[in-house]
């Protein structure tokens, strides 16, 4: 039985469909936006129709931003010789707030996974092999999600890199297997850089 309106449904609908919202969570959202005053809610709209518009990938290491260099790439106090490699923009802002890495960063925007029909050209993994043809890199730390598709993806770009005479490392296992960097507390992704193995 449909307890709202059409336009209340669908709004509520919308909103659950988002990562993360279930159908409660997306009931309270619903009526807060319907409640609050209408420039607020325009506040809310415009900035997101700005953020889709404007946001795109950095062209060195493929982190969303809205400008051509993102601020980490275009800083000259961060470490260039040392290169991490993540999954997603997520990932870069879990390391980002333990505040203890001072290198730069490469997102691949996805892992290998046969199983979705993803391959290496799907991801950034070209590009990563292009940058450390151009940057002084020393070492390349692997900071996938200790999923299956993100070992494999390690693995996979370990091997391409090895006849590069690039140091490759591998954070350590204090990520719980399956579990995703942007949930992992401060102290245990600390411990993952800190403790990563030569690959």
């Amino acid at each position: 039985m449909e307890y709202y309106s059409e336009k209340i449904s669908r709004l509520i609908s919308e909103l659950a469909s988002l990562p993360g919202i279930g159908a409660k969570s997306a009931q309270r959202l619903a009526f807060y936006m319907l409640d609050c005053p209408k420039d607020k809610t325009e506040k809310l709209i415009s900035v997101i129709r700005d953020a889709k518009e404007n946001v795109k990938y950095c062209s060195k290491c493929f982190c969303l931003t809205d400008k051509e260099i993102c601020p980490i790439c275009s800083n000259p106090n961060r470490d260039a010789k040392i290169l991490m490699v993540v999954e997603s923009t997520k990932d870069m802002a879990a390391y980002e707030r333990i505040g203890k890495f001072n290198g730069r960063y490469h997102v691949l925007n996805g892992v290998i996974s046969p199983m979705l029909g993803i391959g290496p050209s799907d991801i950034k993994i070209k590009e990563l092999l292009l940058r450390l043809q151009q940057e002084p890199v020393e070492e390349v730390v692997i900071a996938t999600n200790s999923s299956v598709e993100g070992e494999a993806t390690a693995m996979y770009i370990s091997k391409l890199l090895k006849p590069a005479g690039i140091k490759v490392s591998r954070i350590a296992n204090g990520i719980p297997v399956g579990g995703d960097l942007e949930y992992i507390d401060e102290v245990t992704l600390l411990r993952a850089l800190e403790g990563r193995i030569i690959l």
